[in-house]
């Protein structure tokens, strides 16, 4: 196995990115390597001031860097040794078995649409990530920001992509799913939401348990995949996080609090496309980092995006 990590995508980039990859070190085995992709002297500096042999690594240098703020598919195309470009290029030819980045978010799904491409059959690409449930599990919800506005057959998708999700990489056997909504009555919510149930009522393949609202999130009834759009999964996301932070502020420490904590999670994985690829948060740190690189690790050994393949 060998995962990718784009060292110089992110606000803390590059030296964050290499103390997370040096932390993750550890848990990878002799047949499983990191490769950095970025600036060279810039990470055998890093590596030589923390002590750590660069031959722990592969090291693929690049000479060129996408900026937060750059326009994503101009500087794409523009910038093709880029750490961001060189890493799909790699994914594509099979060189790297997964690859992650903390860098220009945007960027990211353009090399992920346009290289790797998506799945044939899959409507539209999503990005998936964790709620933590206070009984201690985790569910998954998707979309949380790559599609503002769905139409019912994404929708639908949305909950056969997410089921695979939870089963291969959560190990839910025959995980259920809810439709968040603002209620529980098939006869509530937009057009798109009400067809979107329908559609998730009769079909054969999904354990679907019905409208999930908004406050049965995080509860121990929460089902083990939320699907919703991209924008309302989005405010579900940074709510979250909201929350997370006031508990900081205000110094009430529990557990569960830091199961919402970003740096925790690491990133989300696209799902729905060729290969295995995950985003990180642009203000990771070295914490999170090593998380991204985690759940980039483990997308890969559940062959995520080949079973997604198959099933659809």
């Amino acid at each position: 196995m060998k995962v990718g990590v784009d060292v110089m995508g992110g606000d803390y980039a590059p030296y964050a990115v290499i103390e997370g990859a040096v932390d993750a070190l550890e848990h990878f085995s002799a047949d499983e390597k990191i490769v950095l992709l970025g600036d060279e002297n810039v990470i055998l500096k890093k590596l030589g001031e923390m002590n750590v042999s660069p031959s722990s690594f592969i090291i693929v240098p690049t000479t060129q860097v996408i900026e937060m703020g750059d326009h994503p598919a101009k500087t794409f195309s523009q910038k093709q040794d880029s750490s961001i470009a060189v890493g799909f290029g790699m994914l594509k030819n099979g060189t790297l078995d997964g690859f992650c980045s903390a860098g220009n978010t945007g960027a990211m799904l353009v090399g992920a649409s346009y290289t790797v491409n998506v799945i044939p059959g899959v409507f539209r690409p999503a990005l998936a990530t964790i709620l933590p449930c206070i009984d201690g599990r985790d569910s998954v919800i998707l979309d949380v920001g790559l599609n503002p506005d769905c139409k019912p057959d994404v929708l639908l998708q949305y909950g056969i992509l997410g089921s695979l999700y939870a089963k291969f990489v959560h190990g839910k056997e025959n995980p259920t799913i809810g439709l968040l909504n603002i209620g529980e009555e098939e006869s509530k919510g937009t057009p798109a939401v009400k067809t979107a149930y329908e559609m998730m009522k009769e079909h054969p393949g999904l354990n679907f348990t019905g409208n999930v609202e908004g406050h049965a999130l995080f509860h121990e009834n929460m089902p083990d995949v939320v699907v919703c759009d991209g924008f309302v999964g989005n405010i579900v996301l940074k709510q979250a996080e909201s929350v997370y932070l006031i508990t900081r502020k205000i110094k009430v420490s529990h557990p569960f609090f830091e199961r919402l904590n970003f740096e925790n999670i690491g990133g989300t994985p696209i799902i729905g496309i060729n290969a295995n690829v995950v985003i990180g948060h642009g203000i990771s740190k070295r914490k999170a980092i090593m998380n991204m690189i985690f759940q980039t690790k483990a997308v890969v050994a559940a062959n995520l995006a080949q079973r997604i393949i198959e099933a659809i």
